[in-house]
C-alpha cells in the first residue's frame, strides 16, 4: 500500500468559481465586446462635440450619432436587466447621459435665448393671444366705466370697490387741494428705490394672480380684471369729480400705460390657457393647455419685464416730473412703444429665413 505524500495535504488548490458566476462572467465579456465599437466610437463624437460643438464633426459620424446613442441606450438597457458588472453599467450610464444632452438637449445658451426673446419671441408670443388679448381688454374696460358708474350713482360704492388703506385721503367728500397734493412731486429721490421694489412686488404679485387664475378655464382672471378695473375707474371718478380728471390721468399715464397694459397681458395669458382647456378641439385637454401653458408662459416672462420698467416709471419720473405736459409725454412715448413692439416690429422666424 502506497502511502500519501505529506506535502499533498498542504498545497494549495486552485479554487474554481461556480459554473453561474463564470458564465455571467462570460456574457458580460461576450456583451461588452459586440458593441464596444460603437461606444467607442459615440463616446469620441460626443466628446468633440462638448469641446467645439457640431463644427468637430464630419457628416458621416452626424449622421451616425442618433443610431449609436440607440444602440448605446439599448445597451444600458440590456446591462440593468441582465445585471451586467458595475463598471460596464457605469460607463454606459455616463456615456447615455452625456450622448443625450448633444442629441435632445437644449441648444442654446442663455444670452442666445434672451436675444431670441427680446428680437421676436415675446412679441410673436403676444400676437398669437390676439383674441384673448381683446377679451381682457374688454373686460378692463367695461369694468372701469361700471366702477366709475357705480360710484357716481352712489359714493358709497367707492368705500367697497377701494381697500380703505389705498384710499388713503382720497376719498368722497375730499377737497379739491387735498386731491391735488396727491398728485404732487417729491422734494428729492430719497427713499424711491425702496418704493420702486415695493411697486414691483405689488404689481407682479397682481399679475401673477391673474395668469395663475387662467387654469380654472379663465374665469377667475377676468373676475380679477374686472375688480382692479372697477376700482380704477372709481378713481377716476373721484378726481374728475373734483375737476382734476386731466392732470389725473396725466399722473396715471406715466406708469400706467406700461402697468396696465402688463396686467392686460397677464390675465389674457391666463385666459389663454383657460380657453384652450375649455375648447381644446381635435387635441386633448392635456395637450392643448401644455401648448398654450408654453405659449403664455413667453408672454408672462416678458410682463415681468414690463412690471420692473413699470415700478420704475412710478417710483422716479410719476414722483420726479410735475407737469401735466410731461407726464403724458412719458406715457404716450411708452404706450407707443409697447405698441409698435408688439404689433408693428415683427421681424422674419428662422423657419421663414431658411424658406
Amino acid at each position: 500500500m502506497k502511502a500519501p505524500a505529506l506535502g499533498s495535504w498542504f498545497a494549495r488548490k486552485e479554487i474554481e468559481p461556480p459554473a453561474d458566476i463564470a458564465s455571467a462572467t462570460l456574457r458580460s465579456d461576450r456583451f461588452r465586446l459586440e458593441r464596444e465599437g460603437d461606444w467607442r466610437r459615440l463616446e469620441a463624437i460626443v466628446a468633440r462635440m462638448e469641446k467645439g460643438g457640431l463644427k468637430r464633426v464630419d457628416d458621416e459620424d452626424l449622421l451616425a450619432l442618433p443610431t449609436l446613442y440607440r444602440t448605446a441606450a439599448s445597451s444600458l438597457s440590456v446591462a440593468r436587466e441582465t445585471s451586467l458588472d458595475a463598471a460596464t453599467l457605469r460607463y454606459l450610464e455616463s456615456l447615455v447621459q452625456r450622448a443625450w444632452f448633444q442629441v435632445y438637449g437644449p441648444r442654446k445658451g442663455f444670452f442666445a435665448w434672451l436675444r431670441e426673446f427680446l428680437f421676436g419671441g415675446w412679441s410673436r408670443a403676444v400676437r398669437e393671444i390676439w383674441l384673448d388679448v381683446c377679451i381682457a381688454l374688454f373686460v378692463m374696460v367695461t369694468g372701469t366705466i361700471v366702477g366709475w358708474l357705480l360710484v357716481a350713482e352712489d359714493s358709497e360704492w367707492f368705500y367697497r370697490l377701494v381697500p380703505t388703506g389705498l384710499a388713503d385721503s382720497r376719498r368722497p367728500g375730499a377737497s379739491r387741494e387735498a386731491l391735488a397734493d396727491t398728485l404732487g412731486v417729491e422734494d428729492g429721490s430719497g427713499g424711491l428705490s425702496t418704493f420702486a421694489a415695493m411697486l414691483f412686488s405689488n404689481n407682479a404679485g397682481v399679475c401673477i394672480l391673474a395668469f395663475a387664475l387662467g387654469f380654472a378655464f379663465g374665469i377667475p382672471s377676468l373676475m380679477l380684471l374686472v375688480h382692479n378695473t372697477a376700482m380704477l375707474g372709481a378713481f377716476l371718478w373721484l378726481f374728475a369729480d373734483a375737476g382734476l380728471g386731466i392732470e389725473m390721468a396725466a399722473w396715471l399715464s406715466v406708469h400706467g400705460t406700461t402697468e396696465l397694459f402688463g396686467i392686460l397681458l397677464a390675465g389674457a395669458a391666463g385666459l389663454h390657457i383657460g380657453r384652450s382647456m375649455a375648447f381644446p378641439g381635435s387635441r386633448t385637454i392635456l395637450a392643448a393647455a401644455a401648448a398654450s401653458g408654453r405659449r403664455a408662459a413667453v408672454v408672462m416672462v416678458g410682463v415681468v419685464v414690463m412690471m420692473i420698467v413699470a415700478a420704475f416709471l412710478e417710483a422716479f419720473p410719476r414722483q420726479l416730473v410735475g407737469s401735466t405736459e410731461g407726464r403724458f409725454a412719458i406715457g404716450g412715448i411708452f404706450l407707443a412703444f409697447w405698441l409698435s413692439y408688439f404689433y408693428l416690429y415683427r421681424p422674419r422666424t428662422l423657419a421663414e429665413s431658411e424658406a
